[in-house]
């Protein structure tokens, strides 16, 4: 419960956000880049601080890092509930984003060690119950209380549970330490790396969002582009380094270079698909947000319905081919959608979005085994790392989709098209650039479970699954 209703939390903000933006954005009076930082800053602060925030869990304590998460992410929450202008709650946002990079590697790193390990699949079986719940009722809840009780109820109604999850926290007893996590020396990470990481991802981040308003030859682009080359060298000298133990030994680990890899691909890709399927449903189809909201159930309900063969059909067909036959299908789904958004309805999108649901479920084996190869003490720092990547990508999937959709857009305008046919040309860009991401991580699957090679390096009992690519 105390890791469960927080892993809620932080996964249903995800989700709940996207559907409201249309109102946010109508009731504040924000523009198209000021509407794009709403979404984007909370991935963009939990991606740069994931680093942080596993580094905490492995030095300070699992419970005290998750605690001190749980009350920011709450606070935080209560800050966008009340923001009176779209500044202010994108700094709320942030604040929020900052608690969730506390909250998630302590709470990955609680699961896969301070459980026994025959109690660990069935943590990880309800860990992923709860993100595909998330998933599911997230667009719906969103859609029902922005229509009806404005979108400021989306963020209010985290205070309650966040309350809840640190009362549960304090009254569960505290485990013993485990003999091999008492041998073991504490990791230490750089944190020249966490503030390159930072840098660069901003820098990243400002240059997609605002390069298509301000244009990319301004002189702040240029800047922006300046920081990322060096923070992108000094970066990669620290990865290189023979200091850095911690991350040369993580990167040492083909399980977990090829989940970082296909984590970043479909991030890139669904991420910013699902920030302009919002968009689309309520401006160009002129759905109200209720209905919105349930057009993204289909994803949800092919994941759920998926999940619980998932361990039977890695036995039986193998990691590697059914994590690369599941982002496949994740991309044949972008494509489908891209073709049923010329429908003029709903009904077209669906089928496309519920195979992207049903491929996110079959490539969960890659999760999986990545998370399963770092060595126990490195525990949170991977769970960091690689939740790091998946939160970074969605930052980086907005923008580069936003690029497109607004490149083509502008042309479609230009040549004559009317708005609403002009956005259908750039969504649809979108989508196919999209489909083409997700579907490279396939052959990179591939190449990283090719041989399961036994026990992983943490010498512990590998779970059936954790949970799906971007979750």
């Amino acid at each position: 419960m105390a890791v469960l209703v927080p892993s809620f939390m932080t996964a249903l903000d995800n989700t709940v956000v996207n559907v409201a933006l249309p109102r946010i954005q109508a009731e504040l009076a924000l523009s198209e880049a000021d509407l794009k930082w709403v979404a984007a800053i909370y991935p963009l602060t939990l991606a740069s601080l994931l680093l942080l925030g596993g580094h905490l869990a492995d030095t300070v304590g699992r419970r005290a890092t998750l605690s001190l998460g749980v009350a920011l992410f709450t606070l935080a929450s209560v800050g966008c509930s009340t923001a009176p202008s779209g500044t202010a709650l994108i700094a709320c946002r942030g604040l929020q984003g900052a608690g969730a990079a506390l909250i998630l590697p302590a709470a990955l790193a609680i699961l896969s060690h301070d459980l026994p390990p025959r109690a660990r699949n069935a943590a990880f079986s309800a860990t992923t119950a709860v993100l595909a719940t998330a998933l599911a009722c997230g667009p719906v809840v969103s859609g029902v209380m922005t229509q009806h009780l404005g979108w400021e109820s989306v963020f209010a109604m985290n205070m309650p549970l966040g309350c809840a999850s640190l009362l549960v926290g304090f009254l569960v007893p505290r485990p013993g330490p485990s003999p091999r996590a008492a041998s073991t020396p504490s990791a230490t990470l750089s944190l020249r790396v966490v503030a390159l990481a930072c840098c660069s991802l901003a820098a990243l981040a400002y240059c997609l969002i605002e390069g298509p308003e301000q244009g990319f030859g301004s002189m702040r682009f240029a800047t922006a582009a300046g920081i990322i080359a060096v923070s992108a060298a000094g970066l990669s000298y620290e990865l290189t380094s023979r200091r850095n133990t911690v991350l040369r030994l993580l990167f040492r680990q083909r399980p977990f270079v090829g989940g970082i890899l296909t984590q970043l691909l479909w991030g890139l890709s669904v991420s910013g698909v699902f920030f302009f399927t919002s968009q689309f449903l309520q401006n160009g189809l002129g759905l109200a947000p209720t209905p919105a909201g349930l057009a993204f159930i289909p994803v949800a309900l092919s994941l759920i319905v998926t999940t619980p063969f998932i361990a039977r059909m890695a036995r039986r067909w193998g990691d590697g081919r059914m994590t690369a036959a599941g982002l496949l299908l994740v991309g044949l789904g972008l494509l489908m959608a891209a073709l049923g958004s010329s429908g003029g309805s709903l009904v077209p999108i669906l089928p496309g979005l519920s195979a992207i649901g049903f491929g996110s479920a079959l490539a969960i084996p890659m999760t999986t085994r990545a998370l399963e190869s770092a060595p126990d003490h490195l525990s949170g720092i991977a769970a960091g790392l690689f939740s790091a990547v998946r939160e970074a990508s969605g930052v980086v999937g907005i923008g580069l989709v936003g690029a497109i959709v607004s490149f083509v857009d502008r042309a479609a305008a230009a040549a004559g098209a009317d708005d609403a046919d002009a956005f259908l040309s750039g969504y649809q860009a979108g989508l196919c650039v999209a489909s083409a991401l997700v579907g490279a991580g396939a052959p990179v699957a591939l190449w990283a479970l090719r041989h399961r090679g036994g026990t992983p390096a943490g010498g512990r009992e590998a779970p059936a699954f954790t949970s799906k690519p971007g979750s």
